[in-house]
């Protein structure tokens, strides 16, 4: 009898672990383990930012049933004043890619280094910050309409070196590892998926599209204006995406933003250029979350603040001259 018991016990732990690919991201930190690696990231533009408060959240593939899905980029409302979003990221790790689910938090955290693009460079997020309980874009990454968000400013920003390579470790993948000050961030309290980000992704689960195996790796919906928002004019294609796929959607880009030009951030998630004589910016060693030395001393600390030295919010101020021609 014990030995059958045994036996039933071995056949309901493999069962487990076969339907374990069909558990959410959202639910988990590490628990998706699968043999084949996700394909490359695709190429597409940034939805139009819908408002004040929203922090723009990349797509990542994700992996169900029938393999690896496409979950397109998106703007989300931040669950909580202050926080900020740490993209989740596959892994190598003993002969399998494990998914570790992202999370909001007061700063940003490690992310595999991988280059999610739109602030999300592989180290930290140049994006954006809170100051004053307020949001402030860095319009050189971010699609923003400077008539309806007034907090922005203006850092340019360096990405190298160009990779779209989706998992860190193993044959091919990003081989950086966490420093010290994104191990501390792990150990801090986190906020999980949001219940809006959680139905994002069972919609794009259950959309044929986004199957890698329909798609192969050009998904026709890469990003949306907001959660669950499939069908929205403003939903972009990636680059390559066939228009069929997307039910007759031929938009490869968000409309132009209302009251003139748009951001870098039209010109796809690719790293971005140095505009004619502007000083190069480069990656510093951690997350750049926590204010520089001597910034808002009369105000609190200020999460994902620039680095120290670059432009300050410009209050408003539309684009200037032809700044926004070059590509992000």
């Amino acid at each position: 009898m014990s030995r059958l018991l045994r036996v039933c016990f071995l056949v309901v732990a493999v069962l487990a672990v076969l339907v374990l690919p069909s558990a959410s991201q959202g639910q988990i930190a590490v628990g998706v383990s699968i043999r084949v690696g996700p394909p490359a990231l695709p190429v597409y533009a940034q939805p139009i930012c819908p408002g004040p408060g929203y922090i723009w959240t990349p797509g990542y593939w994700a992996y169900g049933p029938l393999g690896y899905y496409w979950v397109p980029g998106t703007w989300v409302m931040a669950p909580a004043v202050g926080l900020l979003w740490t993209p989740g990221y596959w892994g190598w790790s003993s002969g399998f890619y494990a998914w570790h689910a992202g999370y909001w938090g007061p700063r940003v955290g490690y992310y595999g280094g991988i280059n999610y693009g739109y602030g999300y460079f592989g180290v930290g997020y140049q994006g954006g910050y809170w100051r004053d309980n307020n949001f402030y874009y860095n319009r050189y990454v971010n699609n923003v309409n400077v008539t309806t968000i007034h907090n922005t400013y203006q850092t340019n920003v360096i990405a190298q070196p160009v990779s779209r390579v989706s998992y860190n470790g193993g044959p091919g993948g990003i081989a950086r590892q966490p420093n010290a000050v994104e191990r501390s961030v792990e150990a801090e309290h986190h906020v999980g998926f949001t219940e809006t980000q959680q139905r994002h992704e069972e919609l794009a689960a259950s959309n044929r599209q986004l199957q890698a195996s329909v798609n192969h790796g050009r998904p026709a919906i890469a990003a949306t204006p907001a959660p669950g928002t499939f069908d929205h004019p403003n939903v972009v294609s990636a680059r390559g995406a066939s228009p069929a796929a997307a039910g007759g959607m031929t938009a490869s880009r968000p409309p132009s933003s209302q009251g003139g030009t748009m951001t870098r951030a039209q010109n796809f998630n690719a790293p971005p250029a140095r505009p004619q004589g502007a000083p190069p910016a480069t990656y510093p060693a951690g997350p750049t979350h926590v204010a520089p030395a001597g910034a808002n001393n009369a105000g609190p600390k200020m999460q994902g603040a620039p680095p120290h030295g670059q432009p300050h919010a410009e209050g408003g101020h539309g684009p200037h001259g032809n700044e926004d021609a070059h590509p992000r």
